[in-house]
C-alpha cells in the first residue's frame, strides 16, 4: 500500500499542506540570515539577537494552542490562510518601518500567524491519511517543510545583499499573499478528528505516558536544532564567509535536513522508533563537534551530514504523534506538540544566547550538542510503548 493509492482528494491536502509547511518554514529560518544584519546594524548582542528569536517563537507557541481552537470552530483552512496572510503583515511592518521596534512587532505578528501551520496543516493531513499510512504522509509532509527552508533563506540573502534586508522582507511577504491565495483556493474543508480509523491494533489508542516522553525527547532534540541554528551563521562569518555564503550554507545544511527527514521518516518505519532517533542524536552529537575546528569550506561540506541527522528526528517523532493518540483528539496533541517545540525555540536560543556571550561561540556550540544526548535514555524508556 502506497499514498498513490488514496484518492486525489488526499493527495491535494498533501501537496498543499506540504506547499504550506515549505513557506511557513522557511519564513521561518530566513530569519537567520536576517540575525547578522540586525547584529551589525543596531549593535546587538548574541543575548539580543536570541531575544528577537524569542519574540518569534514564543508568539508562534502561544499561538498554536488557540489556533487549533479556531480551526476546529472556522475551519482548519480558513484559519491557514489567515495565518499565511498574518505573517505577510508582519514582514512588512519590519521591511518597512527598518526599526528594531518595527521589527519586533512585526516578528511578533508573523509568529502569531506561523503559529497556524504547524498544528493544522498535520492534522489535515493525518485526516487525509488515516490508518497505517499516516506516518508515511506526515514524513513527507514534514519533508516538504525542509524545501522551504533550503530555498528562501538563500533566496533572501541574494535579495537582501542585492537591495538591502527592509526590501527582501517586502519580497517575502509577497511571497506569503501568494501562499494564503493559494491555501485558500485549493484546499476544501476537512474534518480532522472523527471515528474512521480502526480501532483494534494498538496504534491509534491513546497512550498518555508515551506521548508525554515523546514530547519530551521533542522538546529536547528542539532545542538542540534552534540553539545551533541561531549560532551557526555567526560561526560561518567567523570562518570569513559573507552574506551569501552564509545563505548557502544555511541552505546546504537544510538540503539535508530534507533528505534526512525524508530518509529517517522511511528509517523510522524500518528500524522502529527507537534505533532511529538513537542514532540521529548521537550522530548530531558528535559531527557538531567535528564542524568546530574546520575551515569554512570543510565545514560547508559537512553541513549537508550536520543537517540529515539534526533534522532527521523530527520526522521520526511527528510520525509517531498518531500511534499514541486517538484520532478525535490528534488537532489538540498536534497543537501541544508543536506549541512545546515552539516554546523550545523560544528559550533555548535565548539562554544559549546568554551562555555564548559569557563562554564564547565555539563552547556554547559544544554544550548545544551535548542536549542532544539527554534524548537517549528517555527514548530507551519509550521501547515498551510499541510492543503490543
Amino acid at each position: 500500500m502506497t499514498l498513490a493509492v488514496f484518492p486525489p482528494s488526499s493527495r491535494r491536502t498533501l501537496a498543499v499542506c506540504g506547499a504550506a509547511h515549505a513557506l511557513h518554514d522557511g519564513f521561518t529560518d530566513l530569519l537567520n540570515v536576517l540575525y547578522p544584519l540586525l547584529q551589525s546594524q543596531f549593535g546587538l548582542s548574541y543575548a539580543a539577537i536570541g531575544a528577537l528569536k524569542t519574540v518569534y517563537s514564543g508568539a508562534m507557541a502561544a499561538g498554536q494552542i488557540p489556533a487549533g481552537k479556531l480551526a476546529e470552530r472556522f475551519g482548519g483552512v480558513r484559519v491557514l490562510a489567515l495565518g499565511t496572510t498574518l505573517i505577510a503583515a508582519g514582514y512588512c511592518l519590519a521591511g518597512f518601518t527598518g526599526s528594531l521596534y518595527g521589527v519586533i512587532a512585526g516578528l511578533l505578528l508573523a509568529g502569531l500567524g506561523g503559529s497556524t501551520q504547524h498544528p493544522i496543516a498535520s492534522s489535515l493531513v493525518a485526516a487525509a491519511y488515516h490508518g497505517p499510512r499516516s506516518r508515511t504522509a506526515l514524513g513527507t509532509y514534514n519533508f516538504s517543510g525542509d524545501l522551504g527552508k533550503m530555498a528562501l533563506p538563500a533566496l533572501f540573502a541574494l535579495i537582501a545583499a542585492a537591495l538591502g534586508w527592509q526590501q527582501a522582507m517586502v519580497v517575502m511577504a509577497a511571497f506569503a499573499v501568494l501562499g494564503a491565495a493559494v491555501i485558500l483556493g485549493s484546499l476544501k474543508p476537512i474534518v480532522t478528528h472523527g471515528t474512521e480509523e480502526p480501532a483494534k491494533n494498538i496504534a491509534g489508542q491513546d497512550r498518555p505516558w508515551a506521548y508525554w516522553l515523546l514530547f519530551s525527547i521533542h522538546i529536547a532534540d528542539d532545542l538542540v536544532r534552534t540553539g545551533f541554528l541561531i549560532f551557526l551563521p555567526f560561526l560561518l562569518r567567523d570562518k570569513g564567509a559573507d552574506l551569501p555564503t552564509i545563505g548557502l550554507g544555511l541552505s546546504l545544511m537544510f538540503a539535508g535536513g530534507a533528505a534526512g527527514k525524508l530518509v529517517m521518516g522511511w528509517v523510522g518505519d524500518k528500524l522502529g522508533v527507537v534505533p532511529s532517533v538513537v542514532l540521529t542524536e548521537v550522530a548530531t552529537t558528535l559531527l557538531i563537534l567535528a564542524i568546530l575546528p574546520l575551515s569554512l569550506d570543510f565545514a560547508l561540506f559537512l553541513l549537508p551530514a550536520v543537517g540529515l541527522m539534526l533534522n532527521g528526528t523530527s520526522s521520526v517523532l511527528y510520525g509517531t504523534v498518531p500511534e499514541f493518540v486517538s484520532p478525535e483528539k490528534r488537532t489538540h496533541a498536534f497543537a501541544v506538540f508543536y506549541t512545546g517545540g515552539s516554546v523550545a525555540g523560544a528559550i533555548g536560543p535565548l539562554l544559549f544566547g546568554l551562555l555564548g556571550d559569557v563562554i564564547g561561540l565555539s563552547t556554547a556550540l559544544v554544550a548545544v550538542s551535548c542536549v542532544a544526548l539527554t534524548t537517549v535514555p528517555m527514548v530507551w524508556a519509550l521501547r515498551p510503548a510499541f510492543r503490543s
